[in-house]
């Protein structure tokens, strides 16, 4: 028996070129991955999976990768992916977990979980730069796929915005951090806020300019650092869990 040909999509086939060449395959729910927070030296790290309907329904004005959205056009795609998704989920791992366990273990178990969780159990997996063994259906990675698959697209913006949320409310109790403004990730501000301050129980204090100030400060003896010393206890951002999800 002959193998059927190869499926050939071209990156400027456009976003949708990908998922409908796996559909055409027969791959009918196809699940993109994504994470946000990798960057960041406090808060958590989010992912989030997405499966998009097929045809017109799951075509969303403006998708792209999250990164290139302002923060009200990613608002406005979050809804819409939310409404129009076949199924969704969302995981959150707190920065206790990231510096026991390291970045790339939660990053890899996030999207396990997130992909686990889907109510609809996806054909096909798409995934952002580097590959999640373990998932029992066929996937591929895909270098820059939030900008080459609208399921992957879809899954960075649900999980920038759930994350951006996050920080957001964490501002509210360390407000003298600027969370709301800079979500985290290291900046001027945040930096001059570290060496002020000394971080907090919400920063990730394996990260090499955290356990700089930490040291300076004298808090790394009672918080938990790559080196094993004693965790910090529960964070408010809650558990490695789903934090939302749903299926239309």
């Amino acid at each position: 028996m002959l193998n059927p040909p190869r499926t050939v999509v071209h990156r400027g086939a456009g976003l949708y070129a990908l998922e409908r060449a796996l559909q055409r395959r027969g791959f009918a729910y196809v699940a993109g991955a994504d994470e946000a927070g990798r960057g960041a030296c406090a808060g958590p790290l989010v992912v989030a999976a997405v499966i998009l309907p097929a045809g017109r329904r799951g075509e969303i004005d403006g998708l792209t990768d999250s990164k290139l959205l302002t923060p009200a056009v990613r608002e406005r795609i979050y809804q819409s992916v939310i409404e129009r998704a076949a199924a969704y989920s969302v995981v959150v791992t707190p920065p206790g977990e990231i510096d026991s366990r390291g970045l790339h273990v939660c990053n890899l178990a996030g999207m396990r979980r997130a992909l686990a969780q889907l109510a609809q159990r996806p054909d096909y997996v798409l995934t952002d730069g580097f590959p999640v063994d373990g998932l029992e259906v066929p996937g591929l990675a895909v270098w820059k796929g939030d900008q080459v698959a609208a399921c992957v697209a879809a899954a960075s913006v649900v999980a920038k915005v759930t994350r951006d949320r996050i920080m957001v409310e964490l501002d509210e109790t360390w407000p003298e951090y600027g969370f709301a403004v800079h979500k985290g990730y290291v900046t001027s501000d945040h930096s001059a806020a570290l060496r002020r301050h000394g971080p907090c129980r919400v920063h990730r204090f394996s990260y090499t300019n955290v356990a700089a100030v930490a040291d300076v400060v004298g808090q790394r003896s009672t918080v938990g650092v790559a080196s094993g010393v004693t965790a910090p206890g529960t964070v408010v951002v809650g558990d490695n869990v789903g934090m939302e999800g749903g299926v239309r």
